[in-house]
């Protein structure tokens, strides 16, 4: 891996990415909820139900190793998304000890909805850029997946 003696601009580059990254992701999911009159799921919660849609059925323990989260935040997480019937928990498989927590069908269709939401607003948005950024956002997505691979081990497939 180089450093970022290799290119001058890299850390300017490395601020204003860090600096997009969150507005960019805070705008595209209010305009999504609002588009289709989505609840207000807080981020945290959105992060935990991605990660049981991609993995399914997930220990509290493994849901926080896995989004970098403490196990008190996990555990206040599932519990307000149990109670908003996003989650529900069931005895692990082979341990009757322990639990799991799974998606609920609202949880699925509310992640649906969100997606298909998301991608129209996207597209609207891009449709008023210029060719030149479309094809450069094109260009930027297996970038962009790499970098997020080098930042998260659990992403490297």
């Amino acid at each position: 891996m180089s450093d970022s003696t290799t290119d001058p601009d890299l850390p300017m580059v490395a601020r204003r990415l860090s600096a997009e990254i969150g507005p960019f992701r805070r705008a595209l999911l209010g305009t999504a909820r609002r588009s289709v009159a989505l609840p207000d799921i807080p981020d945290a919660q959105i992060e935990v139900l991605r990660r049981l849609d991609e993995d399914g059925w997930s220990s509290p323990t493994a849901l926080g190793r896995a989004l970098g989260l403490a196990r008190s935040t996990v555990s206040n997480l599932v519990a307000a998304m149990e109670r908003d019937g996003l989650v529900e928990r069931r005895l692990a498989v082979g341990d009757g000890r322990s639990t799991e927590v799974g998606l609920t069908d609202l949880a699925r269709r509310r992640l649906a909805e969100y997606d298909v939401s998301a991608e129209h607003v996207l597209v609207a948005a891009l449709v008023a850029l210029p060719q030149e950024d479309q094809r450069a956002l094109a260009a930027a997505l297996p970038v962009l997946e790499r970098l997020r691979a080098q930042l998260d081990p659990a992403a490297r497939h």
